[in-house]
């Protein structure tokens, strides 16, 4: 019974039930380790590229138009198409795309460095680059390929491919017939009603994505913070690591404590008096007059160290008082190596006065 409690507390101290301390993070991060969904950003982007497409249709649409027009109302109109005369073509339809693509692709690069930097903030690191030879073996590729994570990927997609093909669909079915019209308008306002139903189609489906994306955002910070949980066994390693092992702390506590009292002791037999309680409490005082500024408290203890005070004090000849409130007031106002405060003047002087006078100083 008792084995299968041990086995019990060893199973349950092995378990990652933790939260991952801030230096845990501070490692995953400086590996390039952080919550970050690729969905939010290719979504964001997606949204930004057709924001901007519907902002700056009218323009694109005329511009279009007008190069269109150009071609075939008067180029071949006109036969005016020769070897002299396409590549200038060529390169003024060049033209026409960038004037169209590149107010979108610098929307779509700002957005996407936006809401990378939003997801995992200025990150550089160059543990990605490091050669791992687990990545290219064959065994550990084939549980990839069939794994948890494999799965949850693989459902995304094909949730996000039948989105797309509903909201394309539904907004398709309810333009169609006006397709057959099409054959009769002007060229600007076909380019502009198709235009606009493929940034229709284009803004749906990235507003869905985007929400699909914040929920996948979600998860993945959930299984990140999940992977990084810790055992009750690893947080102490970590502890002893950065704050060392509290065994050897203690130790080290006690035998600078110990010094100290050593120390304390050697001024024992300096002391001009000890004032006592007369067994709780000793306080040793030594006073140079023209030296010191004030009377200071070489030495003081309680119980057991009061008792070996006083006998230090006793083999030394070093004078005890017993004054139970001075003794009570010194040691708990004063710490060893201070002067007397101003307010136990009169009292430590009395007593030191009696001392210098059972001495013969006085």
């Amino acid at each position: 019974m008792l084995e299968l409690k041990l086995q019990q507390l060893q199973l349950f101290a092995g378990e990652k039930t933790e939260e991952a301390t801030p230096k845990r993070r501070q490692e995953a991060r400086r590996k390039g380790q952080v919550p970050r969904s690729p969905e939010v950003g290719s979504a964001f982007v997606l949204l930004s590229a057709f924001t901007i497409l519907y902002l700056t249709s009218n323009f694109a649409y005329q511009t279009m138009g007008e190069f269109i027009r150009n071609i075939y109302g008067v180029q071949l109109k006109e036969h005016l198409l020769t070897t002299n005369t396409i590549p200038v073509l060529l390169w003024q339809g060049i033209l026409v795309g960038a004037k169209i693509l590149i107010p979108l692709l610098l929307g779509a690069i700002i957005a996407g460095v936006a809401v990378n930097l939003i997801q995992t903030g200025f990150l550089l690191t160059t543990e990605g680059l490091t050669m791992k030879w687990e990545r290219i073996d064959p065994v550990e590729g084939f549980k990839r390929i069939f794994s948890k994570r494999t799965l949850v990927e693989l459902i995304k997609s094909l949730f996000k491919v039948t989105i797309v093909a509903l909201v394309a669909y539904g907004i398709i079915k309810n333009q169609i017939m006006f397709f057959p019209g099409l054959q009769t308008v002007e060229l600007n306002t076909g380019l502009a009603f198709i235009g606009h139903m493929i940034i229709k189609i284009g803004l749906y489906t990235s507003g869905m994505l985007v929400v699909l994306a914040l929920f996948d955002y979600a998860y993945q910070r959930w299984e990140f913070n999940k992977s990084l949980r810790m055992s009750k066994e690893e947080i102490k390693e970590e502890y002893k690591q950065t704050e060392g092992n509290p065994q050897i702390k203690a130790k080290i506590k006690e035998r600078m404590r110990a010094l100290a009292q050593r120390r304390m002791m050697q001024e024992v037999p300096r002391a001009d008096v000890v004032i006592t309680n007369p067994t709780h409490f000793a306080v040793a005082i030594k006073y140079q007059a023209g030296i010191m500024p004030a009377p200071v408290v070489v030495a003081k203890g309680t119980d057991l160290l009061a008792k070996r005070i006083k006998e230090i004090a006793r083999e030394h000849g070093v004078v005890t008082v017993e004054n139970k409130p001075l003794a009570q007031a010194l040691y708990k106002s004063v710490e060893i190596g201070e002067f007397i405060p101003p307010e136990l003047f009169q009292a430590v002087a009395e007593v030191l006065a009696y001392v210098y006078k059972l001495k013969g100083k006085i």
